[in-house]
C-alpha cells in the first residue's frame, strides 16, 4: 500500500496558492487552496459517476489516496490521487528552458519518485481560470514516478547552483514536441478507461 502524508498536500497547496487567483472586477482575490483541491476532487467524482464507476472520496488528514474507484462491469479497483491547478488558457503553453513546452505542471514531492502501483493513477486536474472549465489527465503512477525522478535528476545535473530539495514538478507535454526526457502528453487526457 502506498502512503502519503499531510505535509505533501500542504506543500503542494501552499505553492499552488501563490499562483492561483480569481478575478473579481479589477481586484484579484486569492482562492483557498483547500477549496481548489476539493473542487478538483468533486469534479473527478462527477466524471467517474457519469461514466458508470462507483467512486468514493477518502476523508481525513492521513488518507493514502483521494478517491477509491470500482468498475462494476469489470470488478477492477483503482486508486486516484488528485492534483489540481488553475491556469489562464489564454496564455501560451508553459515554457521551460530545460524541459520545453507543456500544457501545465503540478507540484509533487520527492516521495512521488518511488510511489507506483498498477492500480494507482494520478488525476491531474486543470481548471480554466476564467470559465472554470476542467481538463483531466489520468496518468499511471509508474509513469509519474519515472518522470518526476528523471526530470529532477536532469535538472540537478544542468547547473551546479541547483540544490536538491523535496519539491518536484510533473508536466503534461504537448503532442509532437521533442523532450530531453520522456514526457507524458495529452494522450492521457480523459483517460477514464485507466489505460496504462
Amino acid at each position: 500500500m502506498c502512503h502519503w502524508n499531510l505535509s505533501d498536500s500542504v506543500l503542494a497547496e501552499r505553492t499552488v496558492m501563490k499562483a492561483m487567483t480569481n478575478k473579481i472586477g479589477e481586484k484579484r482575490l486569492r482562492l483557498n487552496p483547500n477549496s481548489i483541491s476539493l473542487a478538483g476532487e468533486f469534479a473527478v467524482l462527477s466524471q467517474l459517476a457519469l461514466r458508470g464507476y462507483d467512486a468514493n472520496m477518502t476523508l481525513g488528514h492521513t488518507k493514502g489516496v483521494d478517491i477509491l474507484v470500482s468498475d462494476p462491469k469489470t470488478k477492477n479497483m483503482y486508486q486516484l490521487e488528485v492534483k489540481t491547478g488553475i491556469r489562464n488558457f489564454k496564455e501560451k503553453p508553459i515554457q521551460s528552458k530545460l524541459f520545453g513546452k507543456a500544457v501545465a505542471d503540478w507540484i509533487m514531492s520527492a516521495k512521488n519518485e518511488s510511489i507506483s502501483h498498477p492500480t494507482l493513477f494520478y488525476c491531474f486536474v486543470l481548471i480554466h481560470e476564467h470559465t472554470s472549465a476542467f481538463r483531466f489527465f489520468i496518468v499511471p503512477s509508474l509513469l509519474v514516478a519515472d518522470y518526476v525522478k528523471a526530470s529532477h535528476s536532469y535538472w540537478l545535473k544542468q547547473d551546479a547552483k541547483h540544490r536538491d530539495s523535496e519539491m518536484r514538478l510533473f508536466r503534461i507535454g504537448l503532442p509532437g514536441e521533442k523532450y530531453v526526457i520522456p514526457t507524458p502528453s495529452t494522450e492521457y487526457e480523459s483517460n477514464w478507461a485507466f489505460k496504462q
